[in-house]
């Protein structure tokens, strides 16, 4: 009897084994990334950026913290124009206008209905303006995701590394009096291995993080609904847009997640849809 079970116990005690070692299987390793330099994805953005030359959208955002002290959940409309024209519209979820924000160059107008206050003036001057002025900012930086108008400036020096499977590219502020390039960088750009923006942080002078941005839920804008995902080449996903931004103010005040309900680009803007500012 001893002898018949020996064969018996072996080939259980290989099955174990052999179940035990599909436990363990190696997992598949994503393939390495492709070399890209600095200047193809400083070109990428230019040509992101380049695609728009208007955009009206509606939106809604949640807000977390104390970036808002009047609401917590915004309806809104955006409206663009190249070169340098925004204009932001939040209206609480009764309807009543809670901020108008607009900018064209460096200038800036800030009307608050509730409150009854207007402030107009340099973008280096917003801080004056208080906690709405604080979320009119993350949100310019939120929807200059979208539009690609964060785009890296000429003068501006790059760099790319790469980033627990991603592509990081660094940029640094413009090199005065031979300052060493080796200077904390003012802005990151995370790409994914489509080469789109996943995520984006910006710096202050000191290199403390200002803001830190996720952008998901890509679409192709209207025109390109009709073609397959899965059917379109290398240039037609360059146009692909988030739909989805999640924001994380780096000071602590607070977060902001926007989510786009439609956004329809290269139409007319009115000059009326995008405020007066003097």
């Amino acid at each position: 009897m001893l002898r018949r079970a020996y064969p018996l116990s072996f080939l259980t005690a290989f099955g174990l084994l052999f179940a035990a070692c599909a436990l363990f299987v190696p997992k598949h390793e994503a393939p390495p990334l492709k070399q890209v330099t600095a200047e193809e994805l400083t070109a990428l953005l230019h040509h992101r950026e380049a695609a728009i030359q208007s955009l009206k959208g509606l939106f809604s955002a949640k807000v977390r913290g104390g970036l808002i002290p009047i609401a917590s959940r915004i309806e809104g409309t955006v409206y663009y124009r190249r070169p340098n024209a925004l204009r932001l519209r939040g209206f609480t979820s009764l309807g009543g206008e809670l901020f108008d924000f607009a900018q064209a160059d460096d200038l800036y107008r800030l009307r608050l209905p509730l409150e009854g206050k207007t402030y107009t003036g340099h973008q280096s001057e917003m801080k004056d303006a208080g906690k709405l002025a604080r979320f009119s900012q993350l949100s310019v930086w939120a929807v200059g995701g979208v539009l690609r108008t964060n785009a890296i400036a000429r003068d501006e020096m790059v760099k790319v590394v790469e980033d627990r499977g991603r592509y990081r590219l660094d940029v640094y502020a413009p090199a005065i009096g031979g300052t060493s390039p080796s200077r904390s960088p003012i802005h990151r750009l995370w790409f994914d291995r489509r080469l789109l923006v996943v995520q984006e942080e910006w710096l202050g002078s000191s290199g403390e993080v200002e803001a830190t941005i996720q952008y998901d839920d890509f679409r192709p804008l209207e025109e390109l609904k009709s073609i397959p995902a899965q059917a379109m080449g290398d240039q037609d996903v360059r146009l692909f847009r988030p739909f989805k931004i999640s924001l994380e103010d780096g000071r602590g005040q607070g977060s902001v997640q926007v989510i786009f309900h439609e956004m329809h680009h290269n139409h007319a803007i009115r000059a009326e849809d995008l405020g007066q500012i003097s």
